[in-house]
């Protein structure tokens, strides 16, 4: 049984949750990926992280992250999530709690003290618990599932100081794992930086528990899913440019 069911049954909710999937379906039909598939991919991955630690806070031009001039804690660890992301995607449903420590470790190294890397906050045991039940399950819609993944994690706080690089790409794994995303090409972060305002609400809407927040934060997640699509035909018109 999918504790998740009923979500999909708000308002509104489907027929975003199916403009995402269609969105996603164009995406991967792009030129680009036929030849130059892991440029691609390499290019969003960068442009995720990027995104990512602005949400945090730590707003950098891509151009300087590129160069390698940029030394920032937070930046820093969210590309080190970003790289490691790919070899992770296989452990997430069997080893959901192991996947997270790695995250925050990952992403807290140089931020938080390194004894409290890779330890859940106590107060969110149980909270956490009952999100890993649903990871380790794989059951029902994924893009569902994927934001129940983030808005939980953004909720329950259990990792200060980069939970919501955590949260991010615990989000980005459930897309991979379940084959929403296989090749981790959407760009969902990037999305939700260009409607940050809303992203910031709807997560605290989400917080609530009520259906109307519920309802607020799915749709939120679907746009940017389908909104991270249109990332993929930039990075791959400019791939496509730059070999001739």
């Amino acid at each position: 049984m999918d504790p998740l069911a009923p979500l999909l049954k708000l308002a509104d909710v489907e027929s975003a949750v199916s403009g995402a999937r269609a969105a996603v379906d164009g995406a991967y039909k792009h030129r680009a990926l036929r030849r130059q598939g892991g440029a691609v991919a390499a290019e969003i991955s960068l442009r995720c992280a990027v995104a990512s630690a602005a949400l945090e806070g730590h707003r950098y031009e891509l151009s300087d992250v590129r160069g390698g001039t940029v030394l920032d804690a937070v930046l820093q660890g969210a590309l080190r999530v970003a790289e490691a992301l790919p070899g992770l995607h296989r452990q997430w449903h069997q080893a959901p709690r192991q996947v997270l420590a790695k995250l925050h470790l990952l992403a807290g190294t140089g931020v938080l003290p390194a004894d409290t890397l890779g330890r859940p906050a106590p107060d969110s045991a149980a909270r956490l618990d009952t999100l890993l039940e649903i990871v380790s399950a794989e059951a029902g819609n994924p893009l569902i599932r994927a934001a129940v993944v983030h808005g939980e994690l953004l909720a329950a706080q259990p990792f200060p100081g980069v939970n919501g690089i955590v949260a991010r790409a615990a989000a980005r794994l459930t897309l991979v794992a379940s084959g929403f995303d296989p090749r981790g090409l959407i760009a969902v972060e990037v999305a939700q930086l260009a409607r940050e305002p809303e992203y910031i609400g709807a997560a605290g809407a989400f917080a609530t528990g009520t259906p109307d927040g519920l309802r607020s934060w799915l749709r939120h997640y679907a746009t940017a899913v389908e909104q991270g699509c249109a990332e993929v035909a930039v990075v791959g018109d400019a791939v496509l440019a730059s070999v001739g």
